[in-house]
């Protein structure tokens, strides 16, 4: 009998709590102090991420700060998008189906644990998710929303790609992408199996590159997935 254990905003099993917990350590945990370092270096301070007269927005802050918290906010979204996927699995999901997706949640975790604490004292707040329009009791529903997240993740990161001004922060971004790619493709494989679906006419361009889409189109495009008010209008500036 697997206890819950609380993990960010959301509770995981026991066994699911030690798998991330080990990866954060192997995988992140030296990049992020690495991150913080540089961080610290570059000079920054801790910025007031609300905007005035609008206590319920959040502004993401400008330069790599602005970027780094944008791929903060997008992480938040997926994580807890498939925390609840696999905390409310939907009908008829297989074995291999909460594999697959278990794995995805765990690695939003990571990517969401390791921008909070690179971005310390720099990251947004914890943001307040609205799933309300997704029914999570339908795998159709399900994984048209886990195509639209990680369709629309791949393609922020390409888009914020030349905002970074740091080369080694774009290094880690380009990293972190690759990962959001390959979770792109399996879930298209789930929803059309064995087709050329996992590489798409829609997502890739006849010179076989991946769509680049810029912070303001990513955030208002999720805008409904999010009960706070997001201001990006200085990310990269």
């Amino acid at each position: 009998m697997h206890t819950n254990k609380k993990y960010g905003s959301y509770e995981v099993d026991e066994e699911g709590a030690s798998l991330v917990n080990r990866r954060l350590f192997l995988s992140s945990a030296g990049l992020t102090t690495a991150f913080g370092t540089m961080l610290i270096v570059t000079g920054c301070t801790k910025e007031d991420h609300q905007i005035p007269g609008m206590s319920d927005a959040v502004d993401l802050g400008s330069g790599d700060i602005g970027v780094l918290n944008y791929a903060y906010a997008l992480e938040q979204l997926e994580a807890a998008f498939y925390a609840k996927v696999i905390d409310s699995p939907f009908s008829g999901m297989t074995d291999a189906e909460k594999t697959i997706l278990t794995e995805i949640r765990d690695h939003e975790i990571v990517h969401r644990e390791f921008f909070k604490a690179a971005l310390a004292g720099n990251a947004i707040k914890g943001l307040t998710p609205n799933f309300d329009g997704i029914d999570f009791g339908s795998r159709t529903a399900v994984l048209g929303a886990a195509k639209l997240f990680e369709d629309t993740g791949v393609a922020a990161y390409n888009g914020a790609g030349k905002l970074i001004k740091d080369p080694n922060y774009l290094l880690l971004a380009g990293k972190i992408v690759s990962v959001e790619a390959r979770h792109a493709a399996v879930i298209r494989d789930l929803i059309n199996p064995k087709s050329a679906d996992f590489a798409g006419d829609d997502i890739i361009d006849l010179n076989g590159m991946d769509k680049a889409v810029a912070p303001a189109d990513i955030l208002a495009a999720v805008k409904g997935y999010v009960k706070d008010t997001i201001n990006g209008a200085n990310v990269g500036k």
